[in-house]
């Protein structure tokens, strides 16, 4: 008889699998009318985009793929603890930075291509912080 073998996860690998998920939904979340407002307006870049995820995060259709592939390192990665480790710190890092280029373009200007607006700046902020924390303390444990 075969044994089925069952894969335990780390917490920081778990930490990684479900902010991975959370992108995943995220990403598909910004293509559904209804769940984005002024879906009309989805645009592929840029800050002409009037799409709203949830009414207040502006997106595009790029801003959505950035979301999904998040999402998609994010599962794959949290198959070992330092994959997931580098997920979250290395994602931590990336929104940190995605943070400050929000502060300091001109949300008006062509510069904005991805888009984001204060709501996202500021989320940003909040994932970094999340992620590098997740990341450093979940990575020390064994």
């Amino acid at each position: 008889m075969a044994q089925v073998q069952q894969s335990v996860r780390s917490p920081i690998q778990k930490a990684a699998l479900i902010v991975g998920a959370v992108f995943l939904l995220v990403g598909i979340a910004g293509f559904i009318p209804g769940l984005t407002t002024n879906y009309d307006t989805l645009t592929f870049a840029g800050h002409h985009s009037g799409a709203l995820l949830l009414g207040v995060f502006n997106v595009s259709i790029l801003h959505n793929l950035v979301h999904l592939a998040f999402g998609v390192a994010g599962v794959a990665m949290a198959r070992t603890a330092g994959g997931a480790r580098a997920f979250l710190i290395g994602g931590g890092v990336v929104y940190l930075i995605l943070w400050l280029y929000g502060l300091l373009i001109d949300m008006t200007s062509d510069a904005n291509f991805v888009p984001v607006n204060d709501a996202d700046n500021w989320l940003h902020l909040v994932l970094a912080i999340g992620m590098i924390g997740l990341g450093a303390a979940l990575g020390r444990r064994r």
